[in-house]
């Protein structure tokens, strides 16, 4: 982990129990969220990286222009313009204040925001396929309504497009950009890797589990929280100190998104009940119940164990039922409790990171309301 990585005390299992930071326990109560304040921070950056987006999205050849346009909700899959879930653009939003806390322009963030977001929707398109995952913003995914091989072609070009958005700009800071961005593409694409792997294994330790979020989810969101102020100009140790923030909240929001993954409410999230478990993903709750010991513990990690041995096909017929089961076991053995504090130790970490960047006080603010909104969202 980065210099803002901390180190909190473990239970005899290798769960943390409490989070210090610079020597000091930090508390992880999560105020009240100014849901207005962030969903006009949510919009204005859908508000100013959309045309960008659509301009990028239009350079591709046919049909890839369209199925992009139907991944990001602007047409439906017959073609007629839509005005679907596009995603909570969270990193857009985080891209616009990067480029205010180095005094900048939100404007001067456009184009990193555009970047991330391109790359952030890569990502979505190629795990679907990898998941299997057939509902996405409730919507059917990608590869269900034009298949594999586009999927796979779109994620690509997306990722192509998000270079060039940014080395057009032509300046020395875009080139810095574009490496935080490629070197945070490289992590997302290792943490998936080990994700895969993750799901036929018997054990996977809390450490491995956070190494892999902190690849899968907190580079990408970490680059978001810096790419701004690197366009706009910030030095390498701003840069590095406002990654360290987008790394601790992007660990957040992954143990929220792990949550969600079992507990979340289908009409919320727009996937399946219990989609994490159908895909047998060794995610924060289930990794922390298997280390905790106990009998409920116990009964898990033999569950695990059968499931090894079944075909796929086998797994497939597992009813509600079953998974229900399996996911009050996670609970009685403290994975959820567990991930539900992981998330809060995270989103205290990353608060704390802030503390050392000079910024305006109400960017500060900004994007504290945002790792507050992050914590407590429920989709």
């Amino acid at each position: 982990m980065n210099e803002a990585s901390h180190q909190g005390e473990r239970s005899p299992s290798g769960a943390r129990t409490s989070t210090t930071t610079r020597g000091e326990t930090v508390t992880s109560a999560i105020p009240a969220v100014d849901t207005a304040g962030v969903n006009a921070l949510l919009e204005r950056g859908r508000t100013l990286a959309t045309p960008v987006l659509r301009a990028a999205v239009n350079r591709l050849a046919a049909p890839m222009d369209t199925v992009a346009a139907y991944h990001f909700g602007w047409i439906d899959a017959e073609g007629r313009p839509a005005h679907g879930d596009g995603g909570k653009a969270v990193r857009p939003a985080l891209a616009l204040l990067s480029a205010e806390a180095a005094g900048a322009s939100p404007e001067t963030g456009v184009p990193g925001a555009v970047a991330v977001e391109l790359v952030h929707n890569f990502s979505l398109l190629h795990d679907d396929l990898m998941d299997g995952d057939e509902q996405r913003r409730h919507r059917d995914t990608v590869w269900k309504v034009h298949g594999p091989a586009q999927a796979i072609l779109v994620g690509d070009a997306l990722f192509a497009l998000a270079n060039e958005i940014l080395l057009e700009l032509g300046t020395a800071e875009a080139g810095r950009a574009t490496r935080r961005l490629t070197t945070a593409t490289r992590k997302l694409i290792d943490g998936q890797a080990q994700d895969i792997s993750y799901e036929h294994r018997e054990r996977v330790t809390v450490e491995e589990c956070l190494e892999m979020e902190g690849n899968k989810t907190g580079a990408l969101l970490a680059c978001a929280c810096s790419i701004g102020a690197v366009l706009g100009g910030a030095d390498d140790r701003t840069a590095d100190t406002l990654e360290a923030y987008g790394y601790h909240l992007g660990l957040a929001f992954q143990a929220v998104d792990d949550l969600l993954g079992i507990w979340g409410d289908p009409e919320a999230t727009g996937k399946q009940t219990w989609s994490d478990l159908r895909q047998r993903k060794k995610s924060l709750p289930v990794v922390a119940a298997l280390a905790a010991g106990g009998p409920a513990s116990e009964r898990l990690a033999g569950i695990l164990a059968a499931d090894a041995k079944l075909t796929d096909a086998q797994l497939a017929d597992f009813d509600e039922e079953e998974f229900a089961s399996r996911a009050a076991l996670i609970e009685e053995a403290g994975g959820r409790e567990w991930t539900s504090q992981e998330a809060r130790r995270q989103h205290a970490t990353a608060i704390e990171a802030l503390s050392r960047v000079d910024m305006p006080a109400e960017v500060r603010a900004q994007l504290t309301a945002l790792a507050d909104f992050v914590v407590v969202r429920k989709r």
